[in-house]
C-alpha cells in the first residue's frame, strides 16, 4: 500500500485484508506496521544490508507509533554503520539461550551423548530414553540441583519396571560422566542409591505350537518380519541382523567385523569379537527375497530395519498371545535348539558368538567351520519345519563329533 500519514486514529480503523498488507510511515524510514487477516498487528522494520532485504520485529501493535518510530531510527543508525540488526537480534537470542541452558541436564545430557557416540554403541537407545523420559522432567533444572527425590520420582512416573530401570541407567551415566570432568562441580550422583525395579531373567522360548503362528505373522509383516525370520533361523543378535550388508557376505558365510566400520554404517559385534555365520538354505531364502547390495534389511531410504521390538508387541496382540515376546527371545528359541539337537551347549556358544571363557574367546574360526555349518544347517531346517507345520527331518538330527 502506499505511504499514509499514520495517527491513532487512521490506525484503529484498518480493517484486514485477504492476505497480509503493510502501510508505511513517510516520517520514518523503514518503519510499517502489517495487518495479518486475522487483524494481528506489527510494527516492522524493513532495511537492505549488503543488498539485501531484512525485516525486523520491533514489536506488537500495543507499542505506540511514538515508541515504535523511536526505535525504528536507532535501528537506522545501526544499519548506517553498517550492521544488520536482525542478525545482532538473533545472536542476542542464542547467547541468552545458551546462558539459560549452561550446566542443565539437558545441556549436560547433549554433551554426553556427543561423547558416547563414538564410544558406546548403544548410545542410540541412551538418547531416546533421554530424550523421552528424562528431558521432559528434569531437562530445565541445573545438574547439580537434581536430588535423589528427583530422581526417585522420574523412576516412579515410568510404569513398566524394565524400562524405568534401563532410564535410571541412562540417567546415571550422564551423572557419572559430569562428575568425571568435574562439571558444575558435581561431586554425587543422585541415582546411585536409587534402587531398581526387581526383575526376572528372561528365559522366553517359542514353543513348537507358537512357531507356526509366529512364522506366518512374519510373512505379513514385511521386511521387520524378515529381519525377524532371519533372527530366528542364524540365532545372532538383533541388532546385528538388522544391519546385515552385502558387502559381509561371501562364499556362503556372514562374515562380522567385531569392530564398527562407520564407511558402512556397520556398528561392529556386541562383545567386539568377529564372527563368522553360516546362511543355511531357509535363511538363504528369505536373503534372495532381499536387495543384494548396501544393507539387505533397509527401510526409509536405504536405512536399516528399525521398530522390532514394537512389531513383535504388534504380532503378539494380534495373536492373543499374553506373554511378551521379544526379538531376543527368537535368538533365544535358537539357542535352545541348538541345545535340544544334541550339539550342546558350547557349540551354541560359538554359534552364538557368546565369549563366556575357554572355547568362546580363543577359538580358531575356520577350524569349525565343518561343524558350524551343520549346525546352523540342522537348526535352521528344524525350525522351519516345525514352523511349517512338517516334520522336522523325521525327528532324527546327529551332532557331528567334535574335535579333539
Amino acid at each position: 500500500m502506499p505511504k499514509h500519514k499514520l495517527t491513532t486514529f487512521y490506525l484503529r480503523n484498518l480493517k484486514p485484508q485477504a492476505k497480509s498488507f503493510l502501510v508505511w510511515d513517510p516520517e520514518t524510514n523503514g518503519l510499517a506496521i502489517q495487518v495479518r487477516p486475522n487483524n494481528e498487528r506489527s510494527w516492522k522494520f524493513i532495511y537492505s544490508i549488503h543488498d539485501r532485504v531484512r525485516w525486523y520485529t520491533i514489536g506488537s501493535y500495543a507499542m505506540s507509533l511514538e515508541e515504535a518510530r523511536v526505535r525504528a531510527r536507532r535501528l537506522r543508525v545501526q544499519v548506517d554503520d553498517g550492521k544488520d540488526p536482525q542478525a545482532l537480534k538473533l545472536a542476542e537470542l542464542a547467547a541468552e539461550k545458551a546462558k539459560r541452558s549452561a550446566g542443565t541436564v539437558q545441556e549436560i545430557a547433549g554433551r554426553y551423548l556427543e561423547y558416547a557416540k563414538t564410544r558406546n554403541k548403544s548410545w542410540e537407545q541412551a538418547a531416546r530414553l533421554i530424550q523421552n523420559h528424562v528431558l521432559p522432567r528434569l531437562g530445565t533444572l541445573k545438574i547439580d540441583a537434581v536430588i535423589r527425590d528427583d530422581i526417585e520420582r522420574l523412576k516412579e512416573g515410568i510404569a513398566a519396571p524394565i524400562m524405568a530401570n534401563q532410564v535410571l541407567a541412562a540417567t546415571s551415566a550422564v551423572f557419572t560422566w559430569a562428575i568425571k570432568r568435574q562439571i558444575a562441580g558435581l561431586t554425587v550422583n543422585p541415582c546411585r542409591y536409587v534402587e531398581r525395579h526387581p526383575t526376572k531373567d528372561r528365559e522366553r522360548v517359542l514353543s513348537n505350537e507358537e512357531l507356526p503362528k509366529f512364522w506366518a505373522a512374519f510373512e505379513q509383516a514385511g521386511v521387520a518380519g524378515q529381519a525377524l525370520q532371519l533372527i530366528l533361523l542364524l540365532g545372532q543378535r538383533p541388532g546385528e541382523i538388522s544391519h546385515l550388508r552385502s558387502e559381509h557376505l561371501a562364499d556362503g558365510w556372514w562374515e562380522m567385523p567385531g569392530e564398527p566400520v562407520a564407511s558402512l554404517g556397520w556398528p561392529g559385534t556386541k562383545n567386539g569379537a568377529t564372527h563368522r555365520v553360516w546362511i543355511p538354505e531357509p535363511a538363504r531364502a528369505v536373503l534372495a527375497q532381499l536387495p543384494q547390495s548396501g544393507f539387505l534389511l533397509a527401510e526409509n531410504h536405504g536405512r536399516p530395519v528399525e521398530r522390532l521390538d514394537q512389531v513383535m508387541r504388534n504380532i503378539c496382540r494380534e495373536l492373543g498371545i499374553a506373554s511378551k515376546v521379544t526379538p531376543h527371545d527368537l535368538r533365544r528359541t535358537h539357542g535352545t535348539k541348538v541345545c535340544e539337537l544334541g550339539f550342546g551347549r558350547e557349540a551354541m556358544n560359538r554359534i552364538q558368538n557368546h565369549r563366556e571363557g575357554g572355547i568362546a574367546d580363543v577359538y580358531d574360526q575356520h577350524s569349525y567351520a565343518r561343524e558350524s555349518k551343520h549346525i546352523w544347517e540342522a537348526v535352521a531346517a528344524h525350525i522351519l519345519a516345525v514352523a511349517e507345520g512338517r516334520e522336522p527331518g523325521g525327528g532324527n538330527v546327529v551332532a557331528l563329533p567334535r574335535r579333539a
